[in-house]
């Protein structure tokens, strides 16, 4: 007799933890910031310091002037998260678990 099962049961009522999302976002984030500094090291290289003495590079900066902001703050979102979340993952490491005990006290 052939009963249809699924092949993994235990992933329909798996319920995300938050220790387990914590290393997902840090490398979600790791590697924004990581495309964030290539793209403008392969544009550093592409045009050089040539590019302040044109006028299409100014008026490019002109229009773009609402985008920039938003950009820069991306970026620093990402970045205080990749490094506050790395610093939380060397104390866990390093301080004997002490963050997960407090964490299944307030549960």
């Amino acid at each position: 007799m052939n009963i249809l099962r699924p092949l993994s049961p235990h992933l329909p009522i798996y319920k995300p933890q938050l220790t387990s999302t914590f290393p997902i976002s840090h490398r979600i984030s790791g590697a924004f910031l990581v495309t964030i500094v290539l793209f403008f090291y392969l544009l550093c290289l592409k045009i050089g310091l040539i590019c302040f003495t044109y006028e299409n590079f100014y008026q490019f900066l002109f229009y773009s002037s609402k985008l920039i902001p938003i950009s820069v703050e991306i970026t620093a979102l990402a970045l205080s998260y990749h490094l506050y979340n790395g610093v939380r993952h060397l104390l866990t490491d390093f301080s004997g678990f002490i963050f997960l005990r407090i964490g299944k006290r307030l549960k």
